[in-house]
Protein backbone atom coordinates (compact mmCIF):
# COMPACT_ATOMS: atom_id res chain seq x y z
CA UNK A 1 0.00 0.00 0.00
CA UNK A 2 1.38 3.47 -0.86
CA UNK A 3 2.51 5.48 2.15
CA UNK A 4 -0.17 7.80 3.49
CA UNK A 5 1.08 11.36 4.08
CA UNK A 6 -0.86 13.12 6.83
CA UNK A 7 -0.83 16.61 8.30
CA UNK A 8 -2.20 18.07 11.54
CA UNK A 9 -4.21 21.13 10.51
CA UNK A 10 -7.31 23.17 11.35
CA UNK A 11 -5.49 24.50 14.39
CA UNK A 12 -6.47 28.15 13.99
CA UNK A 13 -9.26 29.62 16.12
CA UNK A 14 -10.99 32.99 16.31
CA UNK A 15 -8.34 35.62 15.39
CA UNK A 16 -5.39 33.21 15.84
CA UNK A 17 -4.10 31.80 12.55
CA UNK A 18 -1.87 28.73 12.54
CA UNK A 19 -0.30 27.15 9.47
CA UNK A 20 -0.98 27.30 5.73
CA UNK A 21 -3.76 24.75 5.65
CA UNK A 22 -5.27 25.42 2.23
CA UNK A 23 -1.91 25.09 0.46
CA UNK A 24 -0.71 22.07 2.44
CA UNK A 25 -3.81 20.04 1.60
CA UNK A 26 -2.63 19.98 -2.03
CA UNK A 27 0.40 17.88 -1.07
CA UNK A 28 -0.93 15.30 1.42
CA UNK A 29 -3.30 12.34 1.31
CA UNK A 30 -4.96 12.71 4.70
CA UNK A 31 -5.48 15.44 7.29
CA UNK A 32 -6.10 15.46 11.03
CA UNK A 33 -8.46 18.28 11.99
CA UNK A 34 -8.32 19.84 15.46
CA UNK A 35 -11.67 19.40 17.20
CA UNK A 36 -11.87 22.49 19.39
CA UNK A 37 -10.14 21.43 22.62
CA UNK A 38 -6.44 22.06 22.04
CA UNK A 39 -7.10 24.24 18.99
CA UNK A 40 -9.61 24.84 16.23
CA UNK A 41 -13.21 25.96 16.44
CA UNK A 42 -16.55 25.27 14.76
CA UNK A 43 -15.89 27.60 11.81
CA UNK A 44 -12.37 26.33 11.13
CA UNK A 45 -13.53 22.71 11.39
CA UNK A 46 -16.26 23.28 8.81
CA UNK A 47 -14.02 25.23 6.43
CA UNK A 48 -11.26 22.63 6.62
CA UNK A 49 -13.66 19.77 5.90
CA UNK A 50 -14.94 21.59 2.82
CA UNK A 51 -11.37 22.10 1.58
CA UNK A 52 -10.53 18.43 2.13
CA UNK A 53 -13.59 17.27 0.22
CA UNK A 54 -12.83 19.61 -2.69
CA UNK A 55 -9.33 18.20 -2.91
CA UNK A 56 -10.26 14.53 -2.27
CA UNK A 57 -8.17 14.15 0.88
CA UNK A 58 -9.04 11.73 3.70
CA UNK A 59 -10.53 13.43 6.77
CA UNK A 60 -9.52 12.53 10.31
CA UNK A 61 -10.45 13.79 13.76
CA UNK A 62 -7.57 15.12 15.87
CA UNK A 63 -8.90 15.22 19.46
CA UNK A 64 -6.69 16.48 22.26
CA UNK A 65 -6.69 17.52 25.88
CA UNK A 66 -8.72 20.64 26.86
CA UNK A 67 -5.58 22.79 26.91
CA UNK A 68 -5.58 25.74 24.50
CA UNK A 69 -2.94 27.58 26.52
CA UNK A 70 -0.50 24.69 26.16
CA UNK A 71 -1.68 23.69 22.67
CA UNK A 72 -2.57 20.26 24.07
CA UNK A 73 1.08 19.42 24.63
CA UNK A 74 1.02 19.41 28.45
CA UNK A 75 0.41 16.11 30.22
CA UNK A 76 -2.89 15.88 32.07
CA UNK A 77 -3.87 13.36 34.72
CA UNK A 78 -7.34 12.44 33.51
CA UNK A 79 -9.14 9.21 34.31
CA UNK A 80 -9.88 6.67 31.56
CA UNK A 81 -13.56 7.64 31.78
CA UNK A 82 -12.72 11.31 31.22
CA UNK A 83 -10.47 10.44 28.26
CA UNK A 84 -13.22 8.27 26.76
CA UNK A 85 -15.75 11.09 27.04
CA UNK A 86 -13.50 13.81 25.61
CA UNK A 87 -12.69 11.54 22.67
CA UNK A 88 -16.35 10.83 21.88
CA UNK A 89 -17.27 14.51 22.30
CA UNK A 90 -14.64 15.76 19.88
CA UNK A 91 -15.02 13.01 17.27
CA UNK A 92 -18.77 13.62 17.36
CA UNK A 93 -18.35 17.34 16.75
CA UNK A 94 -16.21 16.76 13.66
CA UNK A 95 -18.44 13.96 12.41
CA UNK A 96 -21.43 16.33 12.47
CA UNK A 97 -19.74 18.67 9.98
CA UNK A 98 -18.52 15.75 7.86
CA UNK A 99 -22.05 14.38 7.72
CA UNK A 100 -23.74 17.61 6.61
CA UNK A 101 -21.11 17.96 3.86
CA UNK A 102 -21.84 14.36 2.81
CA UNK A 103 -18.27 13.24 3.43
CA UNK A 104 -16.77 10.25 5.21
CA UNK A 105 -14.73 10.33 8.40
CA UNK A 106 -11.68 8.18 7.66
CA UNK A 107 -9.64 8.06 10.86
CA UNK A 108 -8.87 9.36 14.33
CA UNK A 109 -5.48 10.53 15.55
CA UNK A 110 -5.08 11.74 19.16
CA UNK A 111 -3.11 14.96 19.54
CA UNK A 112 -0.02 15.97 21.46
CA UNK A 113 0.23 14.90 25.09
CA UNK A 114 -2.83 12.66 24.75
CA UNK A 115 -1.16 10.86 21.82
CA UNK A 116 2.12 10.43 23.70
CA UNK A 117 0.61 9.40 27.04
CA UNK A 118 -1.64 6.81 25.39
CA UNK A 119 1.13 5.29 23.30
CA UNK A 120 2.40 2.96 26.02
CA UNK A 121 -0.03 3.46 28.94
CA UNK A 122 -2.48 0.56 28.70
CA UNK A 123 -5.34 2.17 30.63
CA UNK A 124 -5.24 5.43 28.70
CA UNK A 125 -4.77 3.59 25.41
CA UNK A 126 -7.84 1.46 26.09
CA UNK A 127 -9.90 4.56 26.83
CA UNK A 128 -9.00 6.03 23.43
CA UNK A 129 -9.40 2.73 21.60
CA UNK A 130 -12.78 1.98 23.19
CA UNK A 131 -14.04 5.46 22.33
CA UNK A 132 -13.06 5.09 18.67
CA UNK A 133 -14.42 1.54 18.43
CA UNK A 134 -17.72 2.42 20.12
CA UNK A 135 -18.15 5.50 17.93
CA UNK A 136 -17.46 3.62 14.69
CA UNK A 137 -15.41 0.40 14.48
CA UNK A 138 -14.70 1.12 10.80
CA UNK A 139 -12.53 4.13 11.67
CA UNK A 140 -8.76 3.79 11.38
CA UNK A 141 -6.68 4.70 14.43
CA UNK A 142 -3.42 6.56 13.75
CA UNK A 143 -0.88 5.93 16.51
CA UNK A 144 2.83 5.92 17.24
CA UNK A 145 4.79 3.28 15.35
CA UNK A 146 5.76 0.36 17.57
CA UNK A 147 3.55 1.47 20.45
CA UNK A 148 1.52 -0.71 22.80
CA UNK A 149 -1.50 1.22 21.62
CA UNK A 150 -1.11 -0.09 18.07
CA UNK A 151 -1.02 -3.68 19.33
CA UNK A 152 -4.00 -3.24 21.69
CA UNK A 153 -6.08 -1.52 18.98
CA UNK A 154 -5.52 -4.39 16.56
CA UNK A 155 -6.49 -6.88 19.26
CA UNK A 156 -9.71 -4.90 19.74
CA UNK A 157 -10.43 -5.16 16.01
CA UNK A 158 -9.59 -1.65 14.84
CA UNK A 159 -7.60 -0.95 11.70
CA UNK A 160 -4.35 0.82 12.60
CA UNK A 161 -1.95 3.08 10.73
CA UNK A 162 1.38 3.13 12.54
CA UNK A 163 2.80 6.62 12.24
CA UNK A 164 6.27 8.07 11.80
CA UNK A 165 7.24 11.73 11.64
CA UNK A 166 8.93 13.65 8.85
CA UNK A 167 10.22 16.43 11.10
CA UNK A 168 11.17 14.65 14.33
CA UNK A 169 14.30 12.81 15.46
CA UNK A 170 14.27 9.37 17.09
CA UNK A 171 16.11 7.57 19.88
CA UNK A 172 17.72 4.14 19.48
CA UNK A 173 14.62 2.42 20.87
CA UNK A 174 12.34 3.99 18.24
CA UNK A 175 10.83 6.58 20.59
CA UNK A 176 10.70 10.25 19.70
CA UNK A 177 13.32 12.58 21.13
CA UNK A 178 11.57 14.70 23.76
CA UNK A 179 10.30 18.04 22.40
CA UNK A 180 12.21 19.85 25.15
CA UNK A 181 15.56 18.61 23.81
CA UNK A 182 17.46 20.88 21.42
CA UNK A 183 17.80 18.12 18.82
CA UNK A 184 14.16 17.00 18.83
CA UNK A 185 13.35 18.52 15.43
CA UNK A 186 14.80 18.18 11.96
CA UNK A 187 15.62 21.73 10.90
CA UNK A 188 16.78 21.53 7.27
CA UNK A 189 15.13 20.29 4.09
CA UNK A 190 18.24 18.31 3.18
CA UNK A 191 18.23 16.31 6.41
CA UNK A 192 14.45 15.88 6.24
CA UNK A 193 14.66 14.41 2.74
CA UNK A 194 17.34 11.90 3.73
CA UNK A 195 15.22 10.92 6.74
CA UNK A 196 12.01 10.58 4.72
CA UNK A 197 13.66 8.71 1.85
CA UNK A 198 14.84 6.07 4.33
CA UNK A 199 11.27 5.68 5.58
CA UNK A 200 9.69 5.55 2.12
CA UNK A 201 12.17 3.07 0.65
CA UNK A 202 13.20 0.86 3.56
CA UNK A 203 11.07 1.67 6.65
CA UNK A 204 14.36 2.75 8.17
CA UNK A 205 15.38 5.66 10.41
CA UNK A 206 18.79 6.87 11.55
CA UNK A 207 18.59 7.62 15.27
CA UNK A 208 20.28 10.56 17.00
CA UNK A 209 22.84 8.01 18.22
CA UNK A 210 23.55 7.17 14.52
CA UNK A 211 21.92 3.75 14.73
CA UNK A 212 19.80 2.43 11.86
CA UNK A 213 16.45 1.24 13.19
CA UNK A 214 13.51 -0.41 11.47
CA UNK A 215 10.06 1.06 11.97
CA UNK A 216 6.55 0.02 11.02
CA UNK A 217 5.24 2.83 8.85
CA UNK A 218 1.80 3.18 7.27
CA UNK A 219 1.55 6.96 7.49
CA UNK A 220 4.06 9.82 7.58
CA UNK A 221 3.18 12.98 9.51
CA UNK A 222 3.94 16.61 8.74
CA UNK A 223 3.18 19.01 11.61
CA UNK A 224 1.05 21.77 10.11
CA UNK A 225 2.13 24.33 12.72
CA UNK A 226 5.83 23.80 11.99
CA UNK A 227 7.78 26.66 10.34
CA UNK A 228 8.73 24.46 7.36
CA UNK A 229 5.42 22.60 6.99
CA UNK A 230 4.48 23.77 3.50
CA UNK A 231 7.97 23.47 2.04
CA UNK A 232 8.39 20.01 3.61
CA UNK A 233 5.03 18.92 2.16
CA UNK A 234 6.06 20.07 -1.33
CA UNK A 235 9.47 18.39 -1.09
CA UNK A 236 7.99 15.10 0.17
CA UNK A 237 5.44 15.09 -2.66
CA UNK A 238 8.25 15.64 -5.18
CA UNK A 239 10.33 12.87 -3.58
CA UNK A 240 7.44 10.43 -3.83
CA UNK A 241 7.05 11.21 -7.54
CA UNK A 242 10.77 10.73 -8.02
CA UNK A 243 10.52 7.32 -6.32
CA UNK A 244 7.53 6.37 -8.44
CA UNK A 245 5.16 6.44 -5.45
CA UNK A 246 1.69 7.99 -5.71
Amino acid sequence: MPMDINCDIGESFEAFISGKDEEIIDYVTSINIACGYHAGDHTIMHQTIRSALRKNVHIGAHPGYPDREGFGRRNMDLSPAEIYDLMVYQIGALQAFVQIEKGILHHVKPHGALYNQCANDREKALAVIDAVYDFNPQLILYCLSGSKMAKIAREKGLSVYEEVFSDRRYNDDGTLVNRQESNAFIQTEEEMLVHVKGILTANEILSVQSKKIQVAANTLCIHGDGPHALSYAKKIAALRRQLGQK
